[in-house]
């Protein structure tokens, strides 16, 4: 729903950014796809009487929510029996996600998108990086996906995975394509970035011609070090670790995302963190996938940029937030760890985006800033404070709905309805679509090399 003037009020508002205000009576009104005015509910009320209102019902009024690691393409995976016991990471992704992937067409890809994006919005979050995987369909697949985006009506910035694990001609054409993509979306809320797998799939060849073309200023969003596999085999087939090899080829830098981080040794680590390299912290994926815990704490000692995100496992940043605290502490062995580094986190999300999409007050609600607004359905029990604020995320705001979310001043979901996409509709496709797919998953050999011919 589109309106000049909205009023989200009636709320708890926490503005974000590195300084943050708590408006305990609060209210934000929006005007032109724009923050117009924060403070408290009378003042704006009294200010904008033609504003339609969006009642926050005592909730916390929160800036859209940044997941700086997703894939929407995992979406059609949910139930899918793939006929193994893994033995170790590399299975999960020759037997599930190698097949999966390949077993994608253009339309499954759209639908598994939608179906991404309306969770995203489900859960407040109002701009995403995806990580894109679909071996089938390489040619104009970013398009489809930010047709996807723009009918949601998010913000993205979006890739393509280049890997030689397909061969060589798929890897040009996954490079191929985060090119064209990258060329025509330098503005706008939809952008590109250079998308690359794994080190542990990439040749040396290929790494280089990805760092010769990478565009200036371009995103290079790749995973690194989430198995100790990813380092094992780099070393033992192309002599270097995985951080040395982007380092190596130009693709390590302060605009470069490196998901995942988990096995990776003191001095790979250090390179990155002497690069400005940020490394995105996914929790809940790492545990699913029994590879190990990434420690964020001891990370950030040693002075590195940490972020947030899914990893395809779901859409609620609250939630992974919460995933994130309760596995450093169990971790650690440590009931009072967490508190120093974990509420950066989101900051560090919002922090990229920004500079990605040319949106300098992007994650937090001040005048001027992008109209991005989650409204959590938790009332705070207990006063809030920007000194407890953690708290109150991870104790409370993770486990409850998000009521409103919106988007550059348009209302995406109002009161749980979500507004541009149709979930059940949705599902009911994917119900249609889903045993198609399965069954060219069933038909796919599950032995695919890290690197073929």
């Amino acid at each position: 729903m589109i309106q000049k003037r909205t009023l989200i009020g009636n709320g708890t508002v926490v503005t974000g950014g590195a300084r943050p205000q708590i408006v305990p009576q609060g209210a934000v009104l929006i005007s032109g796809g724009r923050v117009e005015a924060v403070g408290e509910m009378e003042a704006l009320e009294g200010r904008a009487r033609d504003a339609w209102l969006l009642d926050a019902r005592g909730g916390l009024i929160l800036p859209g929510f940044v997941n700086l690691h997703h894939h929407f393409y995992s979406a059609l995976a949910r139930g899918l029996d793939p006929g193994f016991r893994p033995s170790g990471f590399a299975d999960v992704l020759r037997q599930l996600w190698w097949r999966l992937d390949r077993a994608l067409d253009r339309d499954s890809v759209r639908l598994s998108a939608l179906l991404t994006l309306a969770d995203c919005i489900r859960w407040g979050c109002t701009t995403v990086f995806d990580h894109h995987a679909s071996p089938s369909c390489i040619p104009g697949i970013l398009d489809v996906l930010a047709g996807a985006v723009e009918e949601a009506g998010l913000s993205a910035v979006l890739c393509y995975e280049v890997t030689d694990r397909n061969g060589a001609a798929a890897a040009r054409a996954g490079l191929e394509e985060n090119l064209r993509f990258l060329s025509g979306r330098d503005a706008g809320r939809v952008r590109g970035a250079l998308g690359l797998h794994a080190s542990f799939t990439l040749r040396d060849e290929t790494l280089a011609e990805a760092g010769r073309r990478r565009p200036a200023g371009a995103a290079c969003h790749v995973h690194v070090a989430e198995d100790p596999v990813d380092v094992a085999f780099s070393v033992e087939t192309f002599g270097a670790g995985p951080i040395a090899r982007l380092d190596r080829a130009g693709l390590l830098d302060e605009r470069t995302i490196v998901a995942h981080g988990i096995h990776l040794p003191e001095a790979e680590l250090d390179l990155a963190i002497r690069r400005g390299a940020v490394l995105v912290h996914n929790p809940e994926s790492n545990m699913n996938n029994g590879v190990g815990r990434f420690d964020p704490l001891a990370a950030a000692e040693r002075g590195a940029t940490i972020g947030l995100g899914t990893d395809g496992m779901s859409s609620s940043m609250l939630r992974a937030l919460r995933a994130a605290f309760l596995a450093l502490r169990d971790g650690r062995r440590d009931p009072g760890a967490g508190f120093t580094v974990l509420p950066g986190l989101l900051l560090s999300n919002a922090l990229l985006a920004r500079r990605l999409l040319d949106e300098p007050h992007l994650g937090e609600l001040v005048p001027g800033a992008p109209a991005d607004v989650a409204v959590v359905d938790a009332p705070p029990p207990t006063p809030l404070t920007v000194a407890n604020l953690f708290g109150h995320l991870v104790y409370g705001a993770a486990e409850a709905p998000v009521r409103h979310t919106v988007a550059r001043g348009v209302v995406l979901m109002e009161n749980f309805q979500l507004t541009t996409l149709d979930p059940a509709a949705l599902a009911a496709e994917a119900r249609r679509t889903a045993p198609d797919v399965w069954r060219r998953f069933a038909a796919l050999d599950a032995r695919t090399p890290f690197v073929a011919p």
